[in-house]
């Protein structure tokens, strides 16, 4: 058994959310997801995967396909079908999220993740 801790080394970004990688391999795809007060990460959908999310701390603003904004907070569970769109924002306090994907066969664990909005150098 092998097992990570998911709130300590946290890695909060200034300007952009940051995804950092728990686990990525072909067959699962495990970010944790550390987003300053007031961040977002804009409406998207992860065509190849359903998308599970678990709030660790803080509250968010969330939405699914129907762009209707819920707030959740710890322990809160988030179920968006394959090709769902959603979209995340931190309320008043860090937010801190794991989001759970299908792998893919050509998962490069150096290439997922990283800060939201600018491509990896």
């Amino acid at each position: 058994m092998e097992s990570r801790s998911l709130l300590s080394h946290l890695e909060f970004h200034e300007t952009d959310p940051y995804a950092k990688p728990v686990l990525v391999n072909k067959d699962i795809r495990i970010l944790r997801w550390m987003l300053n007060p007031g961040q977002s990460i804009g409406e998207h959908a992860v065509p190849d995967s359903p998308f599970y999310i678990v709030v660790l701390q803080g509250r968010g603003m969330f939405s699914g396909g129907d762009g209707h904004e819920v707030e959740h907070g710890p322990a809160s569970l988030l179920l968006f079908e394959q090709g769902e769109s959603h979209a995340i924002r931190a309320l008043d306090e860090e937010l801190i999220f794991v989001s759970f994907m299908r792998g893919a066969e050509v998962m490069r664990p150096d290439q997922t993740g990283g800060e939201i909005g600018h491509e990896a150098g």
